[in-house]
């Protein structure tokens, strides 16, 4: 293509056949970011007016024709991320049964990370203030929020919510404030109220909204010790909502009181997942860990959009990388965030139903990736997904890829722990012990003797109380899914 022609469909980051519905909802999502009456960055308005440009000529479909007329062959390459796609086996079988497939998905930033600039925040924290916070939960977190709010940069966007029974904004969202002021409104917080976690979420939404920007990595982060009752759906909701607005949500549970299943759905319906912190002395730790990766962020999100196939499923999901959680296998899937350091790694689990005499190649994924950049003024390019395998009568005698290996390994530690508890729930307390036992049997094998010698201990009261300890169940979850993201730094790295 001339220099001076430029490419429309690669300003508005979507595909050359892309829909009128793709095309329009693109170009909203370009024009809210670079709109002029929000954007007084250098060149913006130019590319604003290149933005309004391209969707006046492909929302026309003579003007469309005429155009595509006139372009090269398109190009695949995507010049912002690279990614890698490895199969657990290299060929599916002729079979009258279900068979399993394994998909390990890598996403990275294609540039050096020097080069990347590192957006700036719009962060809430919504801290929980219930009663149950007092002493050095509450101490732990009025410090902690005090050393966030000194590391803040100039251009950052900082807000405080607290909530109990009510939800109160302690720091409204602002820039450059006075940092002595919001200090001191920090040290003032006092436990007291029961735990109704929407109050607080909803406040800290509106906090987030008020300077929400595109340009922006805007997210929440929530911290309570205890359940919610009777606002669940009304949570859930609102973090549907949230992901519509490119917002983010952390959880963070302290100690055992709180519901971790709940906290999972909340964060994951908008690519981000929960933490556990068993020791108030950790809050700290796990909060300016938090804070880093949102600076260290590449992109914010990168969202699978897909048909179902015909006699496939994706029946399992689970992010490896860089925030460890399962993921919701509805399409489109949020897949999380991909950090400046380190890659996003999914691992999927396909179920292929049983194939006729006839299939020679079975389709299992179509579809396509969309990077949500924060530090980039235009879309990312999407990346097609259209991922097949032959059908043959034997299998191959290939062995599976050592990376993926690894990482059905360590994720089948995550699943043993996750099958006890589900047994658990149904009141099948042996069968949870045996999942335990053999989860510690898997430990032992690793060297992690502490984690395996819980995990018999665990099983000792499911099989005796048929009860979990304070904090049993938590303590294997979170330290499975630890141990599972560290193996995949190590071949990272």
């Amino acid at each position: 293509m001339p220099a001076s022609r430029p490419d429309y469909y690669a300003i508005l980051g979507i595909f050359r056949d892309a829909t009128q519905e793709e095309i329009k909802r693109s170009y909203f999502d370009a024009a809210q970011r670079l709109h002029p009456d929000k954007n007084v960055a250098a060149g913006e308005t130019e590319l604003f007016l290149e933005i309004q440009q391209a969707y006046e000529v492909l929302s026309n479909p003579k003007r469309r024709s005429l155009y595509d007329a006139t372009l090269p062959p398109e190009v695949h390459a995507n010049t912002v991320v690279k990614h890698e796609i490895l199969f657990s086996r290299p060929n599916l079988i002729k079979l009258d049964e279900p068979q399993l497939v394994y998909m390990l998905l890598e996403v990275s930033p294609r540039t050096e990370k020097e080069s990347i600039p590192a957006p700036p925040l719009n962060i809430c924290l919504v801290l929980d203030r219930s009663t149950s916070m007092q002493g050095d939960k509450m101490d732990m977190v009025k410090g902690t929020a005090i050393q966030l709010l000194r590391s803040l940069r100039p251009e950052d966007v900082f807000s405080v919510v607290s909530f109990s029974d009510h939800a109160e904004v302690v720091i409204p969202a602002s820039l450059n404030s006075d940092r002595k002021k919001q200090e001191a409104k920090i040290q003032m917080m006092q436990p007291s109220g029961a735990t109704e976690i929407y109050n607080g979420l909803n406040a800290g939404m509106q906090e987030v909204l008020r300077t929400r920007d595109p340009s922006r990595i805007n997210h929440i982060i929530l911290l309570t010790d205890g359940h919610t009752y009777g606002d669940e759906a009304e949570c859930l909701k609102l973090a549907e909502e949230a992901a519509a607005q490119n917002i983010g949500i952390s959880g963070m549970g302290i100690g055992h009181e709180w519901n971790d299943i709940f906290l999972d759905a909340l964060a994951g319906k908008t690519g981000g997942s929960s933490a556990y912190i068993s020791n108030p002395k950790d809050i700290q730790r796990l909060l300016v860990d938090k804070f880093n990766a949102l600076v260290a962020t590449y992109a914010d999100d990168v969202l699978l959009e897909f048909k179902e196939q015909e006699h496939i499923r994706i029946n399992y999901a689970f992010r490896m990388q860089p925030e460890g959680g399962p993921i919701a296998t509805e399409s489109p899937m949020r897949l999380g965030p991909i950090l400046r350091d380190t890659p996003l790694h999914v691992l999927f689990e396909f179920v292929v139903e049983p194939l006729s005499s006839a299939d020679d190649v079975v389709t299992l994924l179509n579809g396509s990736l969309k990077i949500s950049m924060a530090a980039s003024p235009v879309p990312a390019p999407p990346i097609r997904l259209n991922l097949k395998r032959e059908v043959h009568v034997n299998p191959s005698p290939d062995p599976p890829p050592a990376r993926i290996m690894t990482a059905l390994s360590r994720l089948t530690l995550y699943r043993l722990q996750d099958r006890a508890r589900a047994a658990a729930d149904a009141n099948q307390f042996d069968q949870a012990a045996r999942h335990l036992h053999n989860l510690a049997t898997h430990l032992l094998s690793k060297g992690e003797h502490s984690l395996a010698k819980t995990a018999l201990f665990e099983a000792e009261n499911l099989e005796k109380m048929h009860a979990w300890s304070a904090g049993g169940n938590k303590d294997i979850k979170y330290h499975t899914r630890a141990l599972l993201l560290g193996g995949m730094k190590e071949k990272a790295a």
